[in-house]
Formats: C-alpha cells, sequence, structure tokens
C-alpha cells in the first residue's frame, strides 16, 4: 500500500457494535447463475421479506452497478474479474456496517467467485446459486440477450460462446426447474434468517 495512504477502518464504529444495533449478523449472499436464471427476481424477492420483517437489507444487482460504479468496465474476462473485485470491495464495506447483502452476479468463473470470497471473507461470503438450465434461460429471455448472442450481436455471452462454471460446494442451492420462483424465494428467505439471527 502506497505510504501516503492511511486507513482509519480501526478507528470507526465496529461490525459487532453495528450488528448488536441492528439485531442481526450481517454475510454476503452471493448469487450466482447465467443470465435470465432468476437471481435478480429473488433477490429482490428475498430483500422485500426481509425488509418487511425488520431486517437491514441491500441488493447489489449486476445491471445496477454496470450503470454507476462499473459503467467503464466491457465484458471482457479481465474486465469480469475487475467488475466482481469491485463488487466484492463495496460488499465488504456494507458487511462490516452490520447490512445483509444480497449480490446479484453472474460472475462465470469459480477463480471469479473465490476472488470475490477472499476479499468478503470465508465465513462471511455465503454463495447461492441459482441453477437454471441455459435452455430454460434461453426460452424467458426476458432481455432479448440470447437472441442477440446466437445472432452474434453479443459477443463473450455466457452460456452461449463463453463458459459458466457452475459452485461445486454452494452455501445453498436453488433448481429453479423443480418449484416457482416465491417458493424459490421463500426457501432462500428461509436460509437467510437462520444465518442471519443474531445470537
Amino acid at each position: 500500500m502506497a505510504d501516503h495512504i492511511h486507513p482509519i477502518f480501526d478507528q470507526l464504529v465496529g461490525r459487532q457494535e453495528r450488528e448488536k444495533f441492528l439485531n442481526q449478523k450481517s454475510h454476503v449472499y452471493w448469487f450466482t447463475g447465467l443470465s435470465g436464471s432468476g437471481k435478480s427476481t429473488v433477490a429482490k424477492g428475498v430483500e422485500r421479506m426481509l425488509f418487511i420483517k425488520g431486517y437491514f437489507v441491500q441488493v447489489i444487482d449486476g445491471d445496477n452497478v454496470r450503470s454507476g460504479l462499473c459503467n467503464n468496465l466491457g465484458f471482457s474476462m479481465e474486465d469480469r474479474a475487475e467488475n466482481i473485485r469491485r463488487v466484492a470491495e463495496l460488499a465488504k464495506l456494507y458487511l462490516d456496517s452490520g447490512v445483509i447483502t444480497l449480490c446479484s452476479f453472474i460472475s462465470p468463473t469459480i477463480a471469479i467467485r473465490e476472488s470475490a470470497q477472499q476479499i468478503i471473507g470465508e465465513n462471511d461470503f455465503k454463495e447461492v446459486y441459482i441453477n437454471t438450465p441455459v435452455e430454460v434461460c434461453e426460452q424467458r429471455d426476458v432481455k432479448g440477450l440470447y437472441k442477440k448472442a446466437r445472432a452474434g450481436e453479443i459477443k463473450g455471452f455466457t452460456g452461449i460462446d463463453s463458459p459458466y462454471e457452475a459452485p461445486l460446494n454452494p452455501a445453498k442451492e436453488i433448481i429453479t426447474t423443480d418449484q416457482s420462483i416465491e417458493e424459490s424465494v421463500i426457501e432462500v428467505f428461509n436460509f437467510v434468517i437462520q444465518e442471519s439471527k443474531f445470537k
């Protein structure tokens, strides 16, 4: 670190104090899956349910970040890695503030997700795999992205001409072909509640 940078993290109100104030345990729940798998939809639903129950929660979503914090990045593997690095650093700030943080990003490779885990911390990084087959995602294609990728208008699209590496041991796996969005939201909500109860 440069000699002229002097972080003051240790002088600020600490995470444990903030968690006690909010009456919750903060973790980062990292939603991963293909485009169109339902990551953002499930994350939004879980956020709303937690908020109604009195939890302090924040969603960090891929498209939102791409329109602001990371609007100078493209979709090369290098830029995707930098995108996730920035998001992980932001999520860690929320984590240290006692906030339950739901991150919704394709984050296509195991290595990219491991880099996020290293920044956030192994015990606080909870990987949530929204497992939806590419055929189902393509049938939904709510943004029209798969159609453009098939037509060659989008290059390096995950699941078409760029790989997606599924998590090997996620903290939670949701197989969306077996249940409705509402059921998926409730399943993740129950998981988050168990993890986030202040003891």
